[in-house]
């Protein structure tokens, strides 16, 4: 994972370098999100809202370093159905994608996320002593242009490391295998 952010951050400071173009804006949207892994959960909706950097590379090609907050989690419903309820976890998410422009208007991206928790709850019951403080991830997705500065992104967020603290026994038998997964739909705008 080091390795990974460390990429990231060199791929960031030459872009700066040999940026031809950079224009900033905001984004903002629905989030789909869920547990994978043996941790028995089901879709749970939440929302992003942050602020992005479009550093142009070359004509067809950007850098986007984003900083997000992102609100998570899975629902869940007891053994027998008779009760259900939410795991709310809240990140700040910094994902640095390298953006392709298939055309003026078609973007495909993709690259690296590190999340960092903010809070989690179980309904009104603090557990973000049970989860990790970081999460990995890696972004893959879309856009689509209407104008040169109004923009619609579907994303995909699939979660790299585990999302549970080992030393928290409650769940240490999902410990390597729940991971966050994150289906975004955004809206953006650019200065």
């Amino acid at each position: 994972m080091k390795k990974l952010i460390l990429s990231a951050i060199a791929i960031m400071a030459f872009a700066f370098s040999n940026a031809q173009e950079t224009r900033f804006g905001i984004k903002g949207g629905l989030n789909l999100t869920n547990f994978t892994g043996d941790f028995d959960t089901n879709i749970k909706a939440g929302f992003h809202v942050g602020g992005f950097a479009e550093i142009k590379i070359i004509e067809n090609l950007a850098i986007q370093p984003e900083l997000l907050f992102s609100t998570q989690g899975a629902r869940y419903n007891m053994i027998g159905g008779n009760q259900s309820g939410s795991y709310k976890l809240d990140y700040i998410n910094v994902p640095v994608l390298a953006k392709f422009y298939v055309t003026k208007q078609f973007t495909v991206e993709a690259g690296p996320q590190i999340g960092f928790l903010v809070s989690a709850k179980n309904e009104d019951r603090d557990i973000k002593d049970a989860y990790k403080t970081a999460d990995y991830g890696f972004n893959f997705g879309a856009g689509y242009n209407f104008t040169d500065n109004f923009s619609v992104g579907l994303r995909y967020a699939i979660g790299l490391s585990g999302i549970f603290d080992r030393n928290y026994e409650d769940f240490s038998d999902y410990y390597d295998s729940t991971k966050n997964s994150n289906f975004q739909i955004s809206l953006g705008y650019k200065f």
